[in-house]
């Protein structure tokens, strides 16, 4: 099978365009011919080797990727329900494999897109992200219905999710952050916000207005203006950190004060250890995405343009997420 392979950590140019042996499905897995494999931000980390020492983590050479689309191809032992040549999207357990022509997946994280009549581009960028923010704000951020929401970082990949689901579930009102220079994106976005603003304007831009719910997924120190951002009680949900400041420290007396949480979101250590809300956030996913409430940007580039990719992701030059094919 064709794949795209990181070499070595480090820069875009260690990704290289393979063939490598077709893999095959083990008992309660399924082997999905992918047409689509999406780019994201723990893609550029896990080839930076941000992740490197970590017990358990890949070490060159390996494929990157952990969102695949595309139909199956076989069924392993026991598995049931899915058919093959049926559309379907995938995640990955070990967040590993999907820039490939061929994935295998467990049989629990992929979800038949048949019925719903997604394109595979759309549900590839857009199903995955979005059953883990039903899962982060179902499950750690307990969103109730009418409370509100800040998300940090509105158009980022995993960022465009939230509004669809939240609005789904009940959220009364629904702000985004952005960078200054993406305020024009921000203006003409279809995502379900009912506004966006200037991230280096908070919390002024948003007058003495607190929320229940903030996503976070950039980090350091608008992290700190995120804790300010909260009701008291109010939940914030560290689910990334894309800013890249890895030294961030959350001032634990400022949660005492105002009854705050803070609770990490991270699905490469959520999910195996509750497959049991997978399929729930799938279909939810699913649900939301064939309602359009998951329109955004999407890029589609080759394997062949998978240094061009990243040096993107790395640039913050996407607005919504960039979806790879098997192609040349």
């Amino acid at each position: 099978m064709r794949a795209v392979q990181i070499t070595e950590f480090g820069e875009p140019g260690v990704l290289s365009v393979v063939e490598v042996p077709d893999p095959v499905p083990g008992p309660g897995q399924v082997a999905i011919d992918v047409s689509h494999a999406a780019v994201g931000l723990v893609d550029v980390f896990m080839r930076q080797g941000v992740f490197g020492d970590l017990p358990g983590m890949p070490r060159p050479p390996f494929v990157p990727g952990l969102e695949v689309a595309g139909t199956v191809r076989a069924l392993g032992e026991g598995v049931t329900g899915l058919t093959v040549g049926e559309p379907v999207v995938s995640m990955s357990a070990t967040g590993v494999g999907g820039y490939a022509s061929v994935y295998v997946a467990d049989a629990g994280l992929v979800a038949s897109t048949r019925r719903f009549g997604i394109a595979p581009a759309v549900a590839v960028a857009v199903v995955p992200n979005a059953a883990m923010a039903h899962v982060a704000l179902t499950r750690v951020a307990h969103l109730a219905e009418g409370e509100s929401v800040l998300v940090q970082g509105a158009l980022g990949g995993f960022s465009a999710a939230f509004p669809g689901i939240a609005r789904r579930l009940g959220a009364g009102r629904i702000v985004g952050t952005v960078r200054h220079g993406k305020l024009d994106a921000a203006a003409v976005t279809k995502l379900p916000y009912d506004t966006v603003v200037d991230s280096a304007d908070l919390p002024g831009a948003l007058g003495d207005e607190k929320f229940d719910v903030v996503i976070d997924p950039v980090g350091g120190d608008l992290r700190t203006r995120s804790l300010a951002l909260l009701k008291p009680g109010g939940r914030l949900v560290v689910a990334g950190n894309a800013g890249g400041d890895w030294t961030h420290q959350v001032d634990t007396n400022q949660l005492w004060l105002t009854g705050a949480t803070v609770a990490g979101f991270n699905a490469g250590a959520y999910l195996p250890a509750h497959p049991q809300v997978v399929r729930p956030a799938l279909e939810a996913a699913l649900e939301a995405v064939a309602g359009g409430l998951g329109d955004m940007v999407i890029d589609v580039l080759p394997f062949s343009a998978a240094i061009t990719a990243h040096e993107r992701m790395e640039r913050r030059e996407v607005d919504g997420r960039i979806v790879l094919v098997p192609g040349a």
